[in-house]
C-alpha cells in the first residue's frame, strides 16, 4: 500500500474543493427563475382581464404559452437542485415534508432524460402555438415551419438516442 505525496493529496483536496465554483451558478439559476416567474405573472395579469373577450383559439394560446413557462420554470428546478445535489453539495433538506420525491434519486443520466423530455415539450408547446396561428397570418413562412419541426424533431431524435443509450448503458453494467 503506497502513501500519495502531500502535494497530489492538497491537489485532489483543491479540486474536489473547485466543485463550489459551480455555486454562483446555481444561484444565477433562482434568479432566472424569479424572472421567469415574473414573465409568468405579467402574461396572468396581461390576460385575465381579457378573458372574457378572448375566443377559444386565443384562450388556447394563452394557455400554451402559460403551461410553456411552466415548463421551463420546472425544467430550470429540476437541473438546480439535482445538479446542485449530484455535482457540489447535497441538500440537508430530508426531513422537510414539502421535499419533492424525486429529489436526492436524480443521477445525471436522470437528468439528461428529465432535461431532454422538457426540451421537447417546449419545443411542442412553441410549434404547436405556430400552427395554431396559422390561420391568422396573412402570409404562410413555410420555411420557418419546416425549420420549427426539423429543430423540434431532432430535439425527439435526441431524446429517443439518450433514451438507448441509458438503456444500453444500464443492460451492460447488469452483466
Amino acid at each position: 500500500m503506497s502513501i500519495k505525496p502531500d502535494l497530489e493529496v492538497r491537489f485532489e483536496r483543491g479540486l474536489f474543493a473547485s466543485r463550489w465554483l459551480m455555486a454562483p451558478m446555481y444561484l444565477g439559476l433562482v434568479v432566472a427563475l424569479a424572472m421567469l416567474t415574473v414573465v409568468f405573472l405579467r402574461q396572468l395579469v396581461y390576460y385575465v382581464p381579457q378573458s372574457l373577450s378572448l375566443d377559444s383559439e386565443e384562450a388556447i394560446l394563452v394557455i400554451l404559452t402559460l403551461i410553456d413557462l411552466t415548463l421551463a420554470g420546472n425544467l430550470l428546478l429540476i437541473v438546480l437542485f439535482s445538479g446542485y445535489e449530484n455535482f457540489v453539495s447535497k441538500l440537508d433538506i430530508a426531513d422537510n415534508v414539502d421535499r419533492p420525491s424525486w429529489m436526492g434519486t436524480v443521477d445525471f443520466s436522470d437528468l439528461k432524460m428529465k432535461l431532454i423530455a422538457s426540451i421537447v415539450a417546449i419545443s411542442g408547446i412553441y410549434l404547436l402555438k405556430q400552427f395554431m396561428e396559422i390561420g391568422k397570418q396573412t402570409t404562410l413562412d413555410e420555411r420557418y415551419l419546416m425549420w420549427l419541426v426539423i429543430i423540434h424533431l431532432t430535439f425527439v431524435c435526441s431524446g429517443v438516442l439518450l433514451a438507448l443509450m441509458d438503456w444500453m448503458a444500464a443492460k451492460s453494467s447488469k452483466r
